[in-house]
């Protein structure tokens, strides 16, 4: 069996240890703060163990400086040698870094003399082209502990590749950003808002009464017929490349009503047929 190397690094606080401990419970060898450099020397170890250790994952951040150039010199060097390894990068939105930080008390460890937002801007921008060429890239924003475990298990265990792929249906509001981590984004607003109804602007997407509406409107039965169609074709084609989770948003103005009533009815639908699917609505209760 090839030796199997996986490095994991991303923004400070956005679960690069809960993803090592997950890693290390499903039989990795882990090992945290390697500098770069030495990744060589790791790889040389481990072949030399003579098969006690077939998985390694190296956990690198801004401790292991200098980061930039050392990592992506190091993973060139062992891709020339023959090893190849997956990059796993775990990043958050400021909000939620934010509050990380602030419920433990602990300075970002680029804030300097400066605020623990300028810290993480400092951060997300020096580790911009790495998150580009991560092989996945998990946004933790919205999960917690144990959605993070599942979506690492779901990427490096064996057991966990044979499974079915896993779809997330989430819904938000474009007036939010995008949705960093979306395989796929559709796009809701085509069709006519109940938010300029006065008795259906109060409610939700998950109501029936603007559900009925919106799934009313000209072309939203041939956008979920098509669009559930495209997806099971887009499911197959995943689990053929090994991708075993994938999350498709469905997006509208402010994530209330049209994107909220069009996940859930094509994740019952996709549902129905067998699929193993999850709703999130990102954004319902922000306005």
């Amino acid at each position: 069996m090839s030796l199997q190397l996986v490095v994991v690094t991303g923004m400070s606080g956005a679960g690069r240890s809960t993803a090592a401990h997950c890693l290390e419970d499903l039989g990795w060898f882990v090992v945290d703060n390697l500098p770069p450099s030495l990744l060589g020397t790791m790889v040389d170890l481990a072949v030399g163990s003579e098969g006690a250790v077939e998985k390694i994952a190296v956990v690198t951040d801004l401790r292991s400086r200098p980061f930039v150039g050392d990592l992506r010199t190091a993973l060139a060097d062992l891709a020339l040698r023959g090893t190849r390894a997956k990059v796993l990068f775990l990043e958050a939105s400021d909000e939620a870094l934010v509050r990380r930080f602030d419920s433990v008390r602990r300075p970002h460890p680029m804030q300097g003399d400066g605020r623990l937002v300028d810290g993480i801007d400092r951060e997300r921008e020096l580790l911009r082209d790495e998150r580009g060429e991560a092989d996945l890239v998990l946004d933790t924003s919205l999960l917690n502990v144990y959605e993070l475990r599942a979506r690492v298990a779901a990427a490096f265990d064996a057991q966990a590749a044979q499974a079915p792929l896993q779809l997330t249906v989430m819904s938000f509001g474009y007036k939010y950003g995008l949705p960093v981590d979306a395989d796929l984004v559709v796009d809701c607003r085509f069709l006519p808002n109940p938010h300029w109804v006065p008795e259906l602007r109060p409610h939700t997407g998950q109501d029936a009464a603007v559900r009925d509406y919106v799934l009313a409107q000209q072309g939203a039965a041939e956008f979920l017929d098509r669009y559930e169609q495209f997806v099971r074709l887009l499911a197959d084609g995943y689990l053929r490349e090994g991708k075993r989770y994938a999350l498709l948003a469905v997006g509208c103005t402010g994530g209330k009503h049209r994107s909220v009533a069009m996940t859930e009815e094509l994740a019952a639908r996709l549902a129905a047929t067998g699929v193993d699917v999850q709703v999130q609505h990102r954004d319902l209760g922000r306005e």
